[in-house]
């Protein structure tokens, strides 16, 4: 089973299970993996906490071996029916804490910690003033103090916290807020449109699907404030949003973006983007530069190494409990081709992280809108794992 939010006034992740379906029809066409038919269940979570529980009951009814790469954010809700039939939770999307705490649960990257603990530790190699504008809902409420462990790693100021709707459509009060909280005053330094640039002062948004609409506000009220650079993290914003705001000449040139993955362009993703090509059967709904397409990819790649291990023991009955038991074993570390750090979930693997015990890749990249193209800052994966073992949560 895989699912995500589709066609909702929030985020939405159609990406998640067309890729999903795009991977089973690849590996069927060759056989399945190892002799196994791959059958893909997809749901639509809806951004709904009644929904999530629905779709994680549909995944036990219909006798799913796991769930795979799916997007919520009610763990609470969908967490609990897979708990009480043993049924792993492999490669989520991060978005919420019971992803990173249920022993059932499996996860690839370091969810929106990782993100914005990493996303903070970019922007303070320039950054000495610092606004994070973000949802104003339970999951937006642990952001400042991720974002916040990353910029104290270089000796800087909290930011300062912008809260928004999670929903809206104009984010001009926001956009207000943010520029007056870094200092960018016209009368100090002039205005962007002649000009004027506050240095140090940096702006950076998180609000998933509706990052486009803050930054539509942000562009217009721009040009009568000093010019502040601007950041944000992968999921939030992508190639897509870039290139609707204007490229190279839009807000986003030169904004700092933190990423779990390699950049989209890296070859590293080839035999993703060609099972999409062969396979997706030109679905617009799958874009190979979202991560959650890409972690689906990666969570569907975990789920293949795991089938071919149990053959390779002489296991022929894939089941729920046979997958967990060789996840928690770990016999072999999977290979995801280099797109993340070798993963494996035993006891000695798992980070301690305060809140998230469950995380086993503590590893970012730092991405840059360079000529309206999202390109790596640097090379490889960025640990930041020590900084979210410093996080403070009230901070």
């Amino acid at each position: 089973m895989t699912w995500a939010p589709e066609g909702t006034k929030a985020t939405n992740m159609p990406g998640m299970p067309a890729m999903a379906q795009a991977y089973a029809r690849w590996v069927n066409s060759q056989g399945g993996i190892r002799g196994h038919h791959l059958r893909v269940l997809t749901c639509n979570e809806r951004n709904d906490s009644v929904s999530a529980a629905q779709c994680a009951q549909r995944a036990v009814d219909r006798g799913a071996v796991a769930v795979v790469g799916s997007y919520s954010q009610f763990g609470r809700s969908f967490m609990s029916p897979l708990e009480v039939k043993g049924v792993p939770f492999i490669g989520g999307y991060g978005a919420s804490d019971e992803e990173f705490e249920s022993p059932l649960s499996y996860p690839v990257n370091g969810g929106q910690a990782s993100l914005l603990a990493g996303n903070g530790r970019q922007l303070a190699r320039d950054c000495s003033r610092v606004a994070l504008v973000r949802p104003d809902t339970i999951q937006g409420d642990q952001m400042p103090s991720l974002l916040n462990s990353g910029l104290e790693s270089g000796s800087r100021h909290p930011a300062k916290d912008i809260k928004a709707p999670e929903d809206g459509t104009d984010y001009s009060t926001e956009v207000n807020r943010a520029l007056d909280g870094v200092g960018a005053d016209p009368l100090v330094y002039g205005t962007s449109e002649a000009g004027g640039k506050a240095a140090g002062s940096c702006v950076t948004a998180s609000l998933g699907d509706h990052t486009d609409a803050f930054f539509d506000s942000f562009r217009r009220l721009q040009e009568d404030s000093p010019k502040v650079r601007v950041a944000s993290v992968l999921g939030s914003i992508g190639q897509s949003l870039v290139n609707r705001t204007g490229g190279r000449s839009g807000p986003l040139e030169g904004a700092d973006i933190t990423g779990w993955y390699p950049a989209a362009g890296d070859s590293r993703w080839e035999p993703m983007r060609k099972v999409i090509k062969d396979f997706a059967f030109n679905d617009n709904r799958i874009d190979p530069a979202d991560q959650g397409t890409q972690t689906t990819w990666i969570a569907y790649t975990v789920l293949r190494s795991l089938i071919e291990e149990l053959d390779d023991e002489g296991v022929e009955d894939i089941t729920p409990h046979a997958l967990q038991t060789a996840l928690d074993r770990g016999d072999r570390a999977v290979d995801t081709g280099g797109l993340t750090p070798k993963l494996r979930w035993r006891e000695d693997d798992m980070l301690a992280v305060q809140d998230f015990p469950r995380i086993v890749n503590g590893t970012v990249t730092y991405q840059v809108v360079r000529d309206g193209e999202l390109v790596a800052a640097q090379h490889g994966f960025v640990n930041v794992t020590k900084t979210l073992e410093r996080r403070r949560p009230d901070s």
